[in-house]
């Protein structure tokens, strides 16, 4: 019989000490103050402010799900009382500010600081009652959002996802559609000189709330079989239609987004590139690779010295014949770096593959190789790709390359993954002494995992050099490979659509909010923390690999992995 979940004062007190504990470290890092000067709603709610209000609105919501539905009142009690502990933490710390000076400890304790949370109240008495009653207010809010009924809970949620995306969006939108004549009316009417109107909060909310009741009427109607009547001929049409369809909105999306943003987007491409190479060693084969930023260091410098035109110019090829040769370099090199760690597996394969990595990056800044590559001062004047008289320059045109380069690396990727040698990588992913027992060759298979992933690095590589016309080795520093394994973990490993989502939110995020630039080794951090915890397989996961993660059992393993052993005896 299961047990009926009931809060006790034990679980209200302990979360109230986690949200205190995360709001004191949001504050003293800086964060609070760094995310203060962008208002989300005009003059009455900072991105700052945010920060502090999440924690005991997040106690509520969890002291909630542990209440049944027998125990509703007392989830919003205990949640109370969760909020009243986070708050009279915040509070401890504006009273000890306000007496002693702890910025001979902790840096960011400064009066601005203190000015922030005191919200505006004249005396410190009043603040105080202000942060603690507050906070068990917010928990209350928490948790009867999360005691409401699922639809009623989902549309409240969304609407307010929709206030804070939209004030967040603020500066971005100016700065991509501000000189549009469409856009002024627009931003008139949503937003204030700083952050949204009121009139731009209701129309957002209810936007996001028509958003999420449209959702879950669509996820609420009956599915229907659908009978495939379509005959071959019209399916090849309908894919062609998408695929034109699709080519057309990537050749307008940069001129219609304009040059910041598709900047932005290059580097999420050019990260999108490495993940999926690195999926294929990392995800499909299973080989953890921590020195991956050493291909695409390769495949960089090899375009660079065969097409600049400054002092280190040798044959000054054109970008389009020297990309083959980045490519086909970076392959040996990857089968180069295979061949002695054939034996290895798990932290020893990952720290010989970091050594491997931290080697070509030493190589490029050493006097051994200066004459050549630069040293320190690295490649300059790399030109641009270039057909007939139209020369790939501005962001808008790069990213063209971008995109074809991720349509090619996803396309080889989908079909490996489909093919036999796909099904051999999972399989050796899954456990190397039972597919060397079935027949599969280990060393074809493992170099053919570490080729493939570093010619897509050399690719990304190579319109990395192009796209910034330059070649420095603190480019290549180790947090490139941490940032491409971080964006696969965090998407999915093993998902090609997962990588997208993931160098999306690790790579285009803090690019977007420029406040976020000096803390996206804490917010990496603390993305892995919770994603381990709550969704360790990523958002958009491989099928088998959720099931291994969340102990599914109804999951058709027999269709997703193919019977192997007589088909791949021959890799």
């Amino acid at each position: 019989m299961t047990q009926e979940k009931k809060p006790t004062w034990k679980d209200a007190i302990q979360l109230g000490v986690i949200g205190g504990v995360l709001v004191l470290f949001v504050s003293l890092v800086g964060m609070v103050q760094a995310f203060d000067g962008r208002y989300i709603i005009s003059e009455t709610l900072t991105l700052g402010q945010l920060l502090l209000f999440l924690p005991p609105l997040i106690v509520g919501y969890i002291s909630a799900t542990r209440t049944d539905a027998q125990h509703r009142v007392s989830g919003i009690l205990f949640g109370s009382v969760s909020g009243l502990v986070t708050g009279a933490i915040l509070a401890a710390l504006l009273l000890l500010g306000s007496a002693i000076n702890l910025r001979a400890m902790f840096i960011n304790a400064s009066p601005e600081l203190m000015d922030i949370l005191m919200f505006g109240q004249e005396t410190l008495a009043v603040a105080t009652a202000v942060l603690v009653i507050g906070g068990a207010l917010l928990s209350v809010l928490g948790a009867v959002i999360r005691l409401s009924p699922p639809l009623i809970r989902s549309a409240i949620l969304s609407g307010v996802s929709a206030v804070i995306i939209m004030g967040i969006m603020q500066e971005l939108l100016k700065i991509t559609f501000g000189g549009r004549d469409w856009y002024m009316p627009i931003d008139d009417f949503l937003y204030e000189q700083k952050g949204l109107s009121w009139m731009g909060v209701v129309v957002t909310f209810l936007l996001g709330v028509a958003i999420s009741l449209w959702r879950a009427r669509s996820a609420s109607r009956p599915k229907k079989t659908v009978v495939k009547t379509r005959s071959r001929e019209r399916q090849r049409y309908v894919q062609i239609g998408s695929f034109v369809l699709g080519a057309i909105l990537l050749l307008i999306l940069p001129q219609f987004l304009g040059p910041y943003p598709s900047e932005i987007l290059n580097t999420v491409g050019i990260y999108v590139i490495m993940g999926i190479g690195l999926n294929i060693v990392v995800g499909y084969a299973g080989l953890l690779d921590l020195g991956y930023v050493a291909f695409f260091a390769i495949g960089a410098y090899v375009v660079g010295v065969l097409t600049t035109t400054g002092s280190l110019a040798t044959v000054m090829w054109s970008w389009w014949l020297a990309l083959p040769f980045a490519v086909l370099v970076s392959l040996l090199a990857g089968v180069i770096l295979g061949i002695p760690v054939l034996k290895m597996r798990g932290d020893y394969l990952a720290i010989v593959t970091l050594g491997f990595g931290e080697i070509i990056r030493v190589v490029a800044l050493s006097n051994w190789l200066k004459p050549y590559i630069g040293g320190a001062q690295g490649i300059l004047q790399v030109p641009k790709p270039q057909i007939g008289d139209f020369v790939f320059k501005d962001p808008e045109q790069i990213f063209y390359l971008v995109a074809i380069g991720i349509g090619i690396v996803a396309f080889v990727a989908f079909r490996l993954r489909d093919a036999r040698v796909g099904r051999a990588w999972k399989a050796l992913r899954e456990d190397e002494d039972v597919a060397e027992a079935m027949g599969i060759n280990l060393v074809n298979t493992k170099l053919l995992a570490f080729a493939t992933g570093a010619a897509f690095a050399g690719l990304s590589g190579a319109i990395f050099a192009t796209k910034l016309g330059s070649i420095f080795p603190h480019s290549f520093n180790l947090i490139v490979s941490i940032n491409v394994l971080s964006l696969i973990i965090v998407g999915g490993i093993g998902s090609i659509p997962g990588v997208l989502v993931g160098a999306f939110m690790l790579v285009g995020l803090p690019e977007l909010l420029r406040e976020f630039a000096d803390y996206r080794m804490l917010m990496y951090g603390a993305l892995l923390v919770v994603m381990m915890l709550v969704k360790p397989e990523g958002f958009i996961p491989e099928k088998t690999h959720k099931a291994e993660l969340t102990d599914r059992g109804d999951v058709d393993f027999d269709s997703e992995i193919e019977p192997i052993a007589p088909a791949i005896t021959e890799i």
